[in-house]
Parts: structure tokens; sequence; C-alpha cells
């Protein structure tokens, strides 16, 4: 029962409760049903496929607004000859090919994770920021980690 990883999904758990994290508390608690189901089997495919699953969800909610009829095409043609929408378009340029990076740092270097979840739990709390997920979190940190690169290398 207590195992290491038990234990680790029930810390994130209770942080997840204690920061009012309900994707973190919820993701652990989903985690932890699946061990002691012993439905582990699903634990590959949810490695393999989860952040895909994850994505189209998100990505399907970002897109109800336009599919509601909220939204309509002649709006988002005007959108791209602002400011704000050449801006989007970069930033979502620049936010995709980060959250790429960090996706690759994370795979191979898996015990970043916490760590990330950890810090998101942190910005939840003391900044009231939103938990969009461990992906911009670890393109972030790809960033930072680079940029320490890059400064050691001129402080030598």
């Amino acid at each position: 029962m207590f195992t290491t990883e038990n234990v680790g999904l029930l810390i994130l758990l209770i942080l997840g409760l204690a920061a009012r994290s309900n994707l973190v508390a919820a993701s652990a608690t989903i985690l932890l049903m699946i061990r002691f189901t012993r439905t582990t089997f699903l634990y590959p495919i949810l490695e393999r496929r989860g952040v895909e699953i994850g994505l189209l969800f998100l990505t399907m909610a970002m897109l109800v607004p336009f599919a509601l009829g909220k939204i309509n095409l002649k709006e988002i043609g005007r959108s791209f000859l602002t400011l704000p929408g050449i801006l989007a378009v970069i930033g979502g340029a620049l936010a995709t090919h980060l959250n790429g990076r960090g996706l690759t740092m994370l795979n191979q270097q898996s015990e970043l994770m916490i760590a990330l979840i950890v810090g998101s739990i942190i910005g939840i709390v003391v900044w009231g920021g939103i938990p969009v997920g461990p992906l911009m979190a670890a393109g972030v940190t790809y960033v930072l980690l680079e940029a320490m690169t890059h400064l050691s290398r001129l402080w030598k």
C-alpha cells in the first residue's frame, strides 16, 4: 500500500487539494484508482497518448465559441490584421515551439515533472495562476535552462 509511487501520488493529491488545484488532485486520484483497481495496463496508454488526449479536449474547449457562432469568420479574418492578432500568431508559434522543447526535455528528464507540478501549485497559490498544463511549464523551464547554460559559458 505505501509504495514510493503511492506516497508520491498521495502527496500530489494533498498538494492539489491544499492549493485548490482540481486538475492536480483529480489526476492524482485517477492514477491512484488505476493503481488500486489493478488496471495499470492503462498507464502506458496514458503515458503514450495522454498529452494528445488532453490537448484534444483543450483545443475543443477553445473552439467552442466558434462552434456556437459567437465568433464568425469575418471577425477571425480581421483579427489577423491587428497588432494583437499578429502578436497572437507569433505567440502561438513561439509557445508551441517551446512546448515541443519542453516535452523533449521531460522525455529525457521525467523526474522534473513533480517539480513542474509543485511549481504550478505555487503559481496557483501565490499568484492566482491557472494550471494550463505541464507542457508550458516545461517550455519555460527549457528556456530558463538554456539561458543558464549560455550565462554559465559567458562567466567561464
